[in-house]
């Protein structure tokens, strides 16, 4: 039996050696993504659970920007850490970022992309939509916990212990948030 156009492009799709920076499924949204790629209407081609980063102020995007990524929790310990690496790395603006769970499905109809539209805006993945052209229907789904601020400037540390300690508890809780997201939009499809 032929396949349609749709399926030619999910085999090849999730046929496809992972390209992601970090080279492996995220755990935390795996689950959702699975059952996603079980279904007829869609496929992921790319997802996020939720992410601390340090980052490189740059133009443009380019290879190394990334001096720490992590998509568990963090400590004040680790992040004092990965801090005095990067300053005595990178000369430059280095940000602090949190980043929500992200995922991108291509959908089969435009119908199925707005079901699970309105699935994922139900459960609080509020920055999402529906992107179409001629040759496919994606839903980007993006749920809205953000944080981001320089944190280094030529090698010094912007902020204070008191203000780090803030950041880490905003950032775990907001990841957790984040999470929870995730595992009710699951329960949902």
């Amino acid at each position: 039996m032929k396949l349609g156009k749709f399926e030619q492009q999910k085999q090849k799709q999730l046929g496809m050696k992972d390209n992601s920076s970090i080279g492996k499924w995220d755990k935390k949204i795996s689950k959702l993504c699975s059952k996603l790629n079980k279904s007829s209407e869609y496929y992921t081609s790319s997802s996020c659970s939720g992410r601390v980063i340090l980052i490189k102020v740059q133009e443009k995007k380019q290879k190394g920007l990334f001096l720490y990524r992590n998509h568990s929790k963090i400590t004040l310990a680790s992040l004092k850490n990965e801090l005095d690496k990067a300053r005595k790395m990178e000369k430059g603006l280095i940000d602090f970022r949190l980043e929500p769970c992200i995922i991108h499905v291509a959908c089969n109809t435009l119908t199925g992309a707005q079901v699970l539209l309105d699935k994922a805006k139900l459960v609080g993945w509020k920055n999402s939509g529906i992107i179409a052209s001629r040759k496919r229907i994606f839903l980007e789904a993006r749920s809205t916990e953000h944080i981001e601020f320089p944190i280094i400037n030529h090698g010094e540390i912007l902020v204070d212990d008191k203000f780090l300690k803030l950041i880490v508890k905003e950032a775990n809780r907001k990841l957790e948030r984040t999470w929870g997201k995730i595992d009710n939009l699951e329960r949902l499809i």
